[in-house]
């Protein structure tokens, strides 16, 4: 699993959240699933998904956006900023037995990057499977250590 949290329904959000659902299927091409989590309702998210893209909205999803309107999954991974009650950008890459193999917490003006994610989970999976290590900036193409 792909987890990420985002603060809420902000200029920088869109893009990640979009970014993240037209990769869907590469995700899914190895076994990793994406999810979204924010502080906002799910009422807020469903009319942000049902309002085009061209309108300012998320339009048609192939991730899930869930809602943490109790804050407890972002208090409970460590990102939740309790004083405004919004969350700081939470990347978790989980694995099948429930491990996090990597986190990193972006501050509130900064998106992440999805072809990163989608290299790490590769990379886990590539050490997984093979017991070799990889390398900085290791790619499914490049020898491994």
């Amino acid at each position: 699993i792909a987890l990420f949290l985002f603060p809420s329904s902000t200029f920088v959000c869109p893009t990640e959240i979009v970014a993240f659902s037209n990769k869907a299927n590469e995700f899914r091409d190895v076994n990793c699933e994406v999810v979204a989590v924010s502080v906002d309702s799910h009422f807020c998210h469903l009319a942000w998904i049902n309002t085009p893209r061209k309108s300012g909205g998320l339009g048609k999803m192939n991730i899930p956006v869930l809602s943490d309107l109790t804050k407890q999954i972002s208090r409970d991974y460590g990102v939740l900023l309790e004083g405004p009650g919004i969350a700081l950008r939470g990347l978790f890459i989980i694995d099948p037995n429930g491990v996090i193999k990597h986190l990193s917490v972006n501050d509130l003006p900064v998106g992440r990057s999805v072809e990163e994610t989608l290299r790490l989970v590769k990379a886990f999976q590539y050490v997984e499977t093979h017991g070799e290590v990889c390398p900085a900036n290791w790619t499914p193409d490049s020898p491994t250590v």
